[in-house]
């Protein structure tokens, strides 16, 4: 990235860490907020309730019950840039079509794809607790995932600590 991606200059970085459930969004992103003294927005709290209630049942979501979703997170990145704030934001952006909504009109975002192997990403769902994505349905996200060509890709067997470190590295941060 160029030298214009620093936190610090004039230029706003927004941090859009994606990847299926279970990839360690949640995790990665408030440890990297909190070190870069930045905000953190949990993509899956703009959700609408009808969403939360499909998925809660085992039904994956389509096209059309993501459209709000991701409107609403468009707004949240329309509005980091108008007041020019940094933010670290979590969002699957299972598709091109998404992540291209997402940074449409603004050169300020940088996508972190959380990649790892499914039985990797099986076991840490099975481990949480309190989450409305049940672990039947990862085979549904995976089956939609448009793995990006512009997106720092990292490998989420890796520590929290490495994964942060190679952001900032790689982003320059």
């Amino acid at each position: 990235m160029e030298e214009s991606h620093q936190a610090g200059s004039s230029f706003v970085q927004i941090i859009v860490l994606m990847g299926v459930s279970g990839s360690g969004k949640t995790t990665i992103g408030r440890l990297l907020a909190k070190d870069l003294g930045w905000p953190f927005f949990e993509g899956d709290e703009f959700h609408p309730a009808a969403n939360i209630e499909k998925v809660s049942r085992g039904i994956p979501l389509t096209d059309e019950d993501r459209g709000p979703w991701v409107a609403a997170l468009k707004q949240l990145i329309r509005s980091l840039n108008l007041t020019s704030q940094c933010a670290v934001v979590t969002c699957s952006a299972l598709k091109q079509a998404y992540r291209d909504y997402l940074k449409e009109n603004s050169s300020r975002i940088g996508f972190v794809y959380l990649k790892g192997s499914e039985s990797l990403i099986r076991s840490r769902m099975l481990l949480r607790d309190a989450h409305f994505m049940p672990e039947d349905l990862l085979v549904s996200q995976l089956n939609v995932l448009e793995e990006p060509e512009d997106a720092l890709t990292l490998d989420l067997a890796l520590s929290p600590t490495s994964l942060i470190t190679q952001i900032k590295q790689e982003l320059r941060l």
